[in-house]
């Protein structure tokens, strides 16, 4: 299975904010870190949003944080919400597409249940699992040194 990059940035967000779940994060900063489109990330947030995975603030200070223990989320919820406007084939549409296979398909069912198998694999995996650690900060001693981040791991 594919994941579409829609998908990719709400995982990593997600386990970003498992990392640290009191914290609020903005968009610019998560996308900063991960090197990836703010526009697009706005987007992906505002779906976890109304998914109930994040919670947003308005305002000063604002950002996303986890709605819920990231134990409580579990990796195959994420995906199944993320990717439920993507078929993973054009038969799998809801208006069923333009397959002319579709009357005499035996391979649908197939790939069913691989989907269902590889959602059910997921579910076996909460968001606490998969939580990516804080960056830690440069100490005073690395600053001093002129050690980066990787130079000193």
């Amino acid at each position: 299975m594919r994941l579409t990059t829609f998908t990719d940035y709400g995982l990593r967000a997600l386990m970003r904010l498992a990392g640290e779940p009191e914290r609020v994060f903005t968009t610019d900063e998560i996308a900063s870190e991960f090197a990836i489109s703010r526009n697009h990330l706005t987007k992906v947030v505002r779906e976890l949003a109304e998914a109930g995975f994040v919670a947003t603030h308005r305002g000063a200070g604002g950002g996303f944080r986890l709605a819920r223990p990231a134990a409580a989320i579990s990796i195959g919820d994420v995906v199944r919400r993320l990717e439920a406007r993507h078929a993973i084939v054009e038969c799998f549409r809801s208006d069923g597409g333009h397959c002319v296979l579709t009357p005499q398909c035996r391979l649908k069912d197939r790939l069913t249940s691989a989907h269902n198998a590889f959602l059910a694999e997921l579910e076996k995996s909460s968001l606490a699992e998969c939580a990516y650690p804080a960056r830690r900060s440069a100490t005073k001693s690395d600053r001093r040194s002129g050690r980066s981040r990787r130079s000193a791991a």
